[in-house]
């Protein structure tokens, strides 16, 4: 499976996740967390900052997102979650 970088239309695609959520990481410039006021990569680790440090509602408020902005974000967040291997994108980071 090709995964693509969907960030401000990149388009990139990689052959791994891992290596789309590194891409991210290190080739887009980081956000500031509307919630919390956290300074995080774009993308996948952005998302899941968002889910998993905060409620839904809180997630909502500050993004203005809809519901069903939300529900994308939670399958994105499910699909490459079960797909990642978080130890290798976690050592491919720390180089």
């Amino acid at each position: 499976m090709a995964w693509q970088c969907g960030i401000d239309g990149c388009g990139r695609v990689f052959d791994d996740v891992e290596s789309a959520v590194v891409h991210q990481a290190t080739e887009h410039e980081r956000r500031e967390c509307k919630v919390c006021g956290t300074v995080v990569p774009d993308g996948y680790l952005a998302i899941r900052h968002a889910f998993t440090e905060h409620s839904r509602a809180e997630y909502v408020r500050a993004y203005g997102a809809s519901s069903e902005a939300v529900r994308k974000r939670e399958d994105l967040l499910d699909e490459i979650t079960e797909a990642a291997d978080m130890e290798t994108i976690a050592k491919e980071l720390k180089r």
